[in-house]
């Protein structure tokens, strides 16, 4: 969820987060923000400090004494110290400045979806869909209990598709999750692991669980066509 009065911010975070898989609903105001989180659980909310109604601190703060733990990101004008710190010891999980590169955005909700996924339980040993496991201590892939060679990047790149079933991901998002933010955004690394994970795995282009999305990107089907 994202709680902003703004409809041209609030209108380009939630259309480039939908273009990279993610469902969002936006909220206009500090007591609208509330009463959605209190009628659904999300992965994340992101938060406006400035809020009509009432702040952003306050809906976080209201969230956490009601004993909502859903991670809080707070989305703030000010790059000073006292209100970062005012942010945190309110209950946020993290905070980021506007104006603000949404790369940077999209990485940082992707760190607090994955820790909120762990709280309250153990952190996955292991990823399996389609007849193929990681063993994520280990780091090992194996099909269909059968262990496959594999790289530290493909291994990345397989866990990155599968951590996200039926999501599709972009070939930049990909690129930058496993390759970092200054790899080439023109090469076409991507779709070459990509071939050399379906090789390995034997997982035919139109028919296996990785699917391409032409002009886009990828997504990992946990139900493969029928051949």
């Amino acid at each position: 969820m994202l709680v902003e009065d703004a409809e041209r911010v609030a209108r380009f975070v939630r259309q480039g987060l939908e273009a990279e898989g993610h469902r969002v609903l936006v909220a206009g105001t500090g007591p609208e923000g509330f009463a959605r989180a209190s009628e659904r659980r999300f992965d994340l909310i992101i938060l406006d400090v400035m809020l009509p109604g009432y702040s952003g601190r306050e809906l976080c703060r209201r969230m956490r004494t009601s004993g909502d733990q859903t991670p809080i990101m707070m989305l703030t004008a000010l790059d000073d110290v006292a209100e970062k710190v005012e942010c945190l010891r309110g209950g946020a999980d993290d905070y980021l400045v506007k104006p603000f590169d949404f790369d940077e955005l999209t990485a940082r909700i992707d760190a607090l979806v994955r820790r909120g996924q762990g709280r309250g339980e153990e952190a996955p040993t292991r990823i399996e869909a389609a007849g193929v496991t990681i063993d994520l201590l280990a780091r090992t892939v194996a099909l269909q209990g059968e262990e496959i060679d594999f790289t530290a990047r493909e291994l990345q790149l397989l866990e990155t598709l599968m951590s996200s079933p039926d999501r599709v991901l972009s070939r930049t998002r990909l690129l930058n999750k496993v390759w970092g933010y200054d790899a080439d955004p023109m090469t076409n690394v991507v779709d070459v692991y990509i071939k050399r994970i379906r090789t390995k795995l034997g997982f035919h282009p139109d028919t296996g669980p990785i699917r391409t999305v032409r002009g886009y990107g990828y997504r990992f089907c946990e139900e493969p066509r029928a051949q």
